[in-house]
């Protein structure tokens, strides 16, 4: 078979790693991919948000699937128009994936099915908002309505933090802003709640612990992650249930009712209070960095997986996992999340060997005469699988001082709460 990716991030290039390993498929391109994807793929050169290019490229090369790695396309309706085509696509269509679309809609569906979320207001200028937040209990979180790549939510201790949000939203800052969400701090603990869909049925896909903040000890701005570990420290037999329970089947509910069925990734992001699940959002394709620290794990041919998804006979497969610890540790370029120089060469790369247990994917990195630079804020990935978070920890960081880049950094202390010091 022929597979086709869209997307240019760690999260595709992990994708492509698990394809590759499948004798069914013969030949992978990816749209645009990076310079990791390039060593096992072919990148193709296409504006993703050009969706008849995409489709005359796939129908010329006769692709049998293709799998849509980062939400913006998901949310432009990028599957309603290949499916138009008859393209088999892996993902939600629009309507659906307005549950990352629009976290206002998600809010609203939560309210209609009594699904345990934040209280929340929604406000439509600056002055109300302010308004509100002067009398208002701080910390308190504020949310860009529309997609923000991760980065469009601010946890504000003060009102002077929360007039900064306020005015970084209207002026613009993740895109044309119509309205702005305002919630209830939760104090818990986060946790990333994967599950896999056929339209039909479901089944459960891991659990793991993001880490978005760019500073040690979770302080600094938000990002698209810095590093990840899995499975969570908190999942346990019951808590899986009232997450099903209370969650994702109120959802797929209240989806129906809208005339929708839900086929892709589903990533839930939820707040454990007390052993109990509060829905903070949802994305509609797998997380990045988790993605990256949960395909390793999977022992199960992937292809196989979006067959059955394509196929509606999900139900009939089991899903297999190594039972081992897995940690990621993402390198960022120097100035991420703000400003930061493009095409910055990566060496020592080559110095690299991984073993079997390790693996690295690229993110914002490109291949020119046979050097790789970064040229995004999220350049790689690196990934371990282990007994402990502990040894899977120390090997990245051995494979990171080898690497020894002075064009990038990383979090040091990514799954400090599961590593005893």
């Amino acid at each position: 078979m022929k597979v086709g990716i869209i997307g240019s991030g760690g999260r595709e290039h992990s994708i492509c790693k698990s394809l590759k390993n499948s004798n069914k498929i013969k030949k992978i391109y990816c749209f645009p991919g990076n310079a990791g994807t390039a060593e096992i793929a072919e990148n193709v050169e296409i504006d993703i948000n050009n969706f008849k290019n995409i489709k005359d490229f796939i129908l010329d090369k006769k692709i049998n699937f293709i799998v849509v790695g980062p939400e913006k396309p998901l949310v432009e309706g990028i599957v309603d128009y290949l499916e138009k085509y008859k393209i088999k696509v892996f993902g939600p269509n629009k309507k659906a994936s307005q549950l990352e679309g629009s976290k206002i809609f998600t809010k609203q569906l939560c309210k209609k099915f009594n699904i345990p979320t934040a209280k929340f207001g929604i406000f439509r200028n600056k002055k109300k908002s302010i308004f509100f937040l002067k009398r208002s209990k701080h910390p308190i979180v504020i949310k860009a309505d529309n997609l923000a790549s991760g980065k469009g939510v601010y946890i504000c201790n003060n009102i002077n933090e929360s007039k900064i949000a306020v005015n970084e939203i209207f002026n613009g800052k993740f895109g044309k802003a119509k309205n702005i969400l305002i919630e209830e701090f939760l104090n818990g603990e986060e946790m990333s709640f994967f599950t896999i869909h056929d339209g039909k049925t479901f089944k459960n896909f891991g659990t793991a612990q993001d880490h978005k903040r760019v500073l040690e000890g979770d302080k600094g701005k938000n990002t698209g992650g810095m590093g990840a570990y899995s499975p969570s420290r908190l999942i346990n037999k019951k808590l899986e249930n009232k997450i099903i329970n209370k969650i994702i089947n109120p959802t797929l509910k209240g989806l129906r009712e809208l005339g929708q069925t839900y086929r892709g990734f589903l990533y839930t992001g939820l707040m454990i209070v007390n052993n109990e699940p509060y829905l903070i959002e949802y994305n509609v394709r797998m997380g990045d960095p988790e993605c990256q620290t949960l395909l390793p794990k999977l022992r199960t041919d992937l292809s196989e997986i979006f067959i059955a998804c394509f196929e509606k006979k999900l139900k009939k497969l089991n899903i297999k996992w190594l039972n081992n610890k897995s940690l990621s540790i993402v390198v960022c370029s120097k100035g991420y999340p703000n400003k930061y120089k493009k095409k910055v060469e990566i060496k020592n790369l080559d110095k690299i060997e991984l073993k079997s247990s390790e693996f690295l994917f690229h993110a914002g990195t490109e291949i020119n005469n046979k050097k790789i630079y970064a040229i995004g804020g999220r350049v790689l990935n690196f990934v371990a699988l282990s007994s402990s978070f502990g040894i899977a920890k120390k090997n990245i960081i051995n494979n990171l001082k080898k690497l020894n880049w002075s064009g990038g950094f990383y979090r040091k202390d990514i799954g400090y709460k599961v590593i005893n010091k």
